[in-house]
């Protein structure tokens, strides 16, 4: 498997894998028909976003790693007590 691939399925560095996974079994269960995948394509758009703030922030802090890492990520979605996307 490439590097580029193994990276993008590592948990630790992809946070919106599983929306990932979501939004291309839907491609491929819907012969590719992008309008009744829409949702979730929206959901993982909202997903990066949403993560891409929290790494931008953590930046500003000087926080290292910048993308908290899976365990980190399940904290902080327990603590908002729901999904924020």
């Amino acid at each position: 498997m490439p590097i580029v691939t193994r990276r993008l399925r590592d948990p630790d560095i992809n946070p919106c894998l599983s929306e990932s996974d979501a939004s291309t079994r839907c491609m491929d269960e819907n012969n590719y028909d992008r309008e009744r995948c829409s949702n979730y394509f929206l959901k993982y758009k909202n997903c990066r976003r949403f993560w891409n703030s929290v790494m931008i922030q953590r930046r500003r802090n000087g926080v290292q790693p910048s993308m908290p890492t899976a365990a980190e990520r399940d904290e902080i979605l327990r603590a908002m007590q729901k999904m924020p996307y």
